[in-house]
């Protein structure tokens, strides 16, 4: 089917001089390109792609480009220019952006993130033709719409055995960038470390590199999504993974292959291991929650989720009715996906 233009509407111009952002997607929704396609099972169950199945992505969010600019400091007023620009050849998707969010931004530099905003060259190619393989770590697991990084993991730790949560002065145990056997997390509810994130779920990187810790907000209500009581009103792609799969924003059906058995907020697999605060040298329990540290977490597709330990599952969306494989951010740990499960191009 020919693909259709359209104009994205005024909400997706958040920042203080947006100029101009166009799309254009096929009619046509991707779909498996295998006759093995495993298309999930119902919320609550691990619903991880069978391997080797392979899917398309042809003609999704295939021409998506954007220019304007963004007020990153609002304390002085300061802007700077955000570009994206998404393509599509026969076989791979290709992204070329400067890293700076085409949406409103919190307070950078602030009391608990010193940095402030800066360009960066922002890059990705991948597959149109994504295929389910097996799981793996990747630099970065992806890219928002906007050109974005999807960066969850920090480089803060503390030592076996740390007592305090000071990141500063002499006999210091943790710190926000350096060494560590235990990887703090960056937006974990009762932490007692704060990474001055915005409501983005988004923070600065000492090179000035904004990058999302968690569930983009502002892109979702940039595409038209809205939120009341705890559920929106569409499932929205929010970016592309390093493997080619979608990743989706938060929401997906109750039933994964079955779109009319409407919306609900989907919940990753994990849940702090309770036996973590037993081992001898995790640091002291009265001061570091459970949870605090990536350390703490363990997967398990019993844990009463809807998702596989790289926060995907199989199923069907608005863009493909046929089914894919896709990566959720979610308000649960752990918030995006820090592995993947596609082959890399």
């Amino acid at each position: 089917m020919k693909a259709r233009k359209h104009t994205l509407p005024a909400h997706w111009f958040l920042s203080a001089a947006a100029l101009l952002i166009t799309l254009s997607l096929s009619a046509c929704g991707g779909g498996s390109s295998s006759s093995s396609t495993d298309t999930g099972g119902s919320t609550g169950t691990e619903t991880g792609g069978s391997t080797g199945t392979t899917y398309s992505t042809a003609g999704v969010l295939c021409t998506l480009s954007g220019v304007g600019s963004t007020v990153t400091n609002a304390g002085t007023n300061s802007s700077l220019p955000y570009q994206f620009t998404w393509s599509c050849t026969s076989t791979q998707r290709t992204l070329v952006a400067n890293g700076i969010p085409n949406h409103t931004v919190g307070s950078f530099p602030n009391a608990n993130n010193p940095n402030t905003i800066a360009t960066y060259n922002a890059s990705q190619s991948a597959t149109l033709s994504p295929s389910v393989s097996s799981v793996q770590t990747v630099p970065i697991i992806g890219y928002a719409l906007n050109g974005v990084k999807f960066d969850p993991n920090t480089g803060g730790a503390c030592s076996n055995n740390a007592s305090s949560a000071a990141t500063q002065g002499a006999g210091a145990q943790c710190t926000y960038i350096g060494a560590g056997a235990w990887s703090l997390e960056a937006i974990v509810p009762n932490s007692p470390f704060n990474f001055g994130a915005d409501s983005n779920n988004a923070h600065v990187q000492p090179t000035g590199e904004y990058h999302y810790h968690g569930a983009p907000t502002g892109i979702y209500s940039a595409m038209g999504g809205s939120e009341s009581n705890g559920l929106g009103n569409k499932m929205q792609i929010v970016g592309w993974a390093a493997d080619g799969f979608p990743i989706y924003y938060k929401y997906g059906y109750k039933t994964a292959d079955d779109a009319n058995s409407g919306l609900v907020l989907l919940k990753g697999n994990y849940k702090p291991n309770s036996s973590a605060t037993t081992l001898s040298n995790r640091p002291l329990a009265s001061v570091f929650p459970l949870g605090t540290f990536r350390n703490d977490w363990a997967y398990s597709a019993a844990n009463g989720g809807d998702l596989d330990e790289c926060n995907g599952r199989n199923g069907v969306t608005p863009e493909f009715p046929k089914g894919t494989y896709y990566y959720v951010a979610t308000e649960s740990y752990p918030y995006l996906q820090r592995c993947i499960k596609g082959k890399l191009s």
